[in-house]
């Protein structure tokens, strides 16, 4: 190919230049709900503004939206309280209602990826938080992301998303049907921009308790990364402030603000050396070098 020349891929109707990329595209993805993906996407976005970079949201979750209420939680604590608090800009994408399959999937590829080069003429990092179940949009954002964040429950039952173990042994058996839908998705993308996705599973949700069955957890997981190639981060301990924080629009990097009503406690200091500790472990190329700043 001539220099000074990118390829073109027609999808859905869109016209789609490569171009040198202006916005890293993270996808929060996983099949099962209830693992703590708006979670992770929120307190994420407000880790990434609060070190000073720009963040677009896309909520794929067309049914329950909890990225999209807990950001409108945070719009109504902000005028309450006349607090300013980072934001970042949020797209809200639909499925298609076209009864037409081939149809569907045309208007909801073009709704998503124009959302995407829409956000990415303004914002450093794209956020998407795909659906908890297996749908269209949730894998044409698969095919999009330059990392994707799977959260899971650190439990044998959410581990079956994405292999079969033996129970004896613990050696894989076979990879379930996340990885192979996760799998698929790095083939498309590879094909069509010759760029990887870099897969990061983090263990959500973990007791700090030693026990056994956490000890076996992880080492299946061990042996599965090495097969199917994602990399292991830290996840968030199982908090009730979470959940506290969410009629608020809060997340853990904010309650030093007025008005938040929650005491600081040594707790919230060791949740938030956990989000250090995973933007450490993404290993994001925009980040190197970067001070972290909460």
């Amino acid at each position: 190919m001539p220099d000074g020349f990118a390829p073109t891929a027609h999808v859905g109707g869109l016209n789609l230049t490569a171009a040198p990329k202006d916005a890293r595209v993270i996808v929060v993805g996983n099949e099962k709900g209830g693992a703590g993906k708006s979670t992770v996407s929120m307190h994420l976005t407000v880790a990434l503004m609060r070190m000073g970079h720009s963040v677009g949201i896309i909520d794929l979750d067309v049914r329950q939206r909890t990225l999209t209420r807990y950001l409108e939680n945070r719009a109504r604590w902000m005028q309450s309280t006349g607090t300013r608090l980072p934001m970042p800009e949020i797209v809200r994408v639909d499925a298609s209602t076209e009864r037409d399959l081939d149809k569907a999937e045309s208007e909801e590829t073009h709704r998503l990826l124009s959302s995407i080069q829409r956000l990415k003429k303004s914002c450093d990092f794209i956020i998407i938080d795909a659906p908890g179940g297996d749908t269209f949009l949730s894998r044409l954002a698969h095919t999009q992301a330059d990392t994707l964040i799977t959260p899971l429950n650190d439990s044998f039952v959410d581990f079956d998303l994405l292999g079969d173990v033996n129970p004896q042994t613990l050696e894989v058996v076979r990879p379930s049907f996340y990885s192979e839908m996760v799998w698929s998705c790095r083939k498309k993308k590879a094909q069509t921009s010759r760029q990887p996705i870099d897969w990061i599973v983090m263990r959500n949700r973990m007791s700090p308790l030693a026990a056994r069955n956490k000890e076996r957890v992880g080492e299946a997981l061990d042996n599965l990364s090495k097969r199917i190639g994602f990399r292991l981060a830290p996840g968030l301990s199982e908090r009730v402030i979470y959940r506290e924080l969410f009629p608020a629009g809060l997340t853990l990097l904010d309650l030093t603000e007025k008005g938040s009503n929650v005491s600081f406690t040594m707790s919230h200091v060791a949740a938030r050396q956990e989000m250090r500790d995973l933007l450490i472990v993404l290993q994001l190329p925009e980040l190197v070098g970067a001070e972290i700043t909460f």
